[in-house]
């Protein structure tokens, strides 16, 4: 997988450009386990089982050599114990099987009465098993902390831009919940923002292709560029425009980043921008609807190589409705059934009033499905209007009455910088 390549050019002195990224290191030291520090938890006891499998190999050679007869010829398998001990054991571990090996291969060679020769051969074979796996074990156990010493660093510097979301921001009760991922690359790009601006409450939701350090800066380079643009541009659309300027800027031909992006202009209304992401699920009490985007625009970093332009949407959003953001790691979680997560149905079973009840139990749920372990990022955002919410504009007009929200696209047609912005035309799914 072609990884991103992000140039950014900061005109700081290299000290105070390194200086940070130095401080996060040695905190990333300072937390990470000691070199003897015992594993913990249903880790600690699935490596306490596996570390005695290579005691109950040479154990088993031991009894057929015993009880077969047969002299020296089982002995040479006694090099397994010392072998498979070098996968699961530190180097002093494997020295210990290596010895036990080593005398009972002496002793069996004294009972069956083998040869001299023979069995200083066997035992010499023995011993150079022993050392060359324990120096395995010590290069994997290296190899073991360098890569702690990455996931940590990368870990950090994906919570350090994920800032945290108050439980009201503006009109809205508010909570995210974000699981990383239990596969190898424990980072990933999710990312997600929620801010008030002068133009109402704005957020985005979103997911870098690939994973790791690259994915990361790419996710922190868009969640910068919407802080910033969120505040000076009172049109939505320009804050997409901003951000699909610094990321054509610094993407790879092969990058992009899928995100949905949201403003709180005035009473009751919602505006929507989908650049090929997931569609926002909309509680409102007829039940779960997608917002599914009536105008189909590519993800951002790609726009260049579709030719198409996103368009604004509009929903209306009444007292006691709730709009949930989630990436794909939600939906395409995965049981053993290698079934997809139900998110509509399971959303629908799971809400309440207070936000992060909801997404509390969403994310056990979520757990429960996929058997403990998530192989994908998973983040999910949940907006809800109290009742009696003030309204933002106070001449604003109050949606039309029904069992569903109306969902209204901006009809103006205007010209930009960036090229023709409309929202008029007629539904269909997103091909991204």
């Amino acid at each position: 997988m072609r990884q991103a390549r992000i140039h950014h050019h900061d005109h700081r002195p290299r000290w105070q450009l390194t200086k940070p990224f130095t401080a996060l290191q040695a905190s990333v030291r300072q937390n990470l386990p000691s070199r003897g520090d015992a594993p913990s938890g249903a880790t600690g006891v699935r490596r306490h089982y596996t570390a005695g499998v290579p005691v109950l190999i040479i154990a088993a050679v031991a009894l057929l050599a015993f009880s077969g007869g047969t002299g020296m010829s089982w002995l040479p398998l006694l090099a397994v114990g010392p072998a498979l001990a070098a996968a699961t054991s530190g180097p002093w571990g494997v020295i210990r099987i290596g010895v036990l090996a080593v005398a009972l291969g002496a002793a069996l060679g004294v009972h069956g009465g083998a040869p001299g020769t023979e069995q200083a051969i066997v035992l010499s074979t023995l011993s150079a098993v022993t050392l060359a796996s324990s120096l395995a074990s010590a290069l994997r156990r290296r190899r073991e902390q360098v890569l702690a010493a990455v996931r940590s660093v990368a870990e950090a510097a994906q919570h350090a831009f994920l800032k945290p979301v108050p439980a009201r921001v503006g009109h809205f009760q508010t909570a995210v919940r974000y699981s990383a991922a239990a596969a190898e690359a424990r980072v990933g790009g999710d990312l997600y923002a929620l801010v008030p601006t002068p133009y109402g409450v704005r957020l985005i939701v979103g997911d870098v292709r690939g994973k790791g350090l690259p994915a990361v800066g790419i996710a922190a380079l868009v969640l910068g560029v919407f802080r910033e643009a969120a505040y000076d541009e009172p049109d939505l659309l320009d804050v997409v425009h901003r951000i699909e300027r610094s990321l054509a800027r610094n993407l790879g031909p092969d990058d992009f980043v899928t995100a949905v992006l949201a403003g709180y202009p005035e009473a009751d209304r919602m505006e929507l921008v989908n650049c090929g992401h997931a569609a926002p699920l909309l509680v409102h009490d007829s039940g779960v609807l997608p917002v599914e985007p009536v105008r189909p625009a590519p993800p951002l970093g790609l726009r260049a190589l579709a030719g198409e332009v996103p368009g604004l949407q509009e929903i209306a959003l009444a007292d006691g409705n709730q709009l949930l953001f989630y990436t794909d790691g939600v939906t395409e979680a995965r049981d053993h059934q290698r079934e997809f997560y139900p998110l509509v149905e399971r959303l629908s079973r799971h809400v309440s009033e207070d936000p992060s009840r909801t997404l509390a139990a969403l994310h056990e749920d979520l757990l429960a499905h996929v058997g403990g372990e998530l192989h994908d990022d998973a983040a999910m955002l949940l907006l809800r209007k109290p009742a009696g919410t003030p309204s933002v504009a106070p001449d604003a007009a109050d949606p039309p009455a029904g069992p569903l929200p109306v969902l209204q696209v901006a009809a103006e047609v205007e010209t930009s910088q960036e090229g023709v912005r409309c929202g008029g035309e007629p539904a269909g799914g997103s091909r991204w």
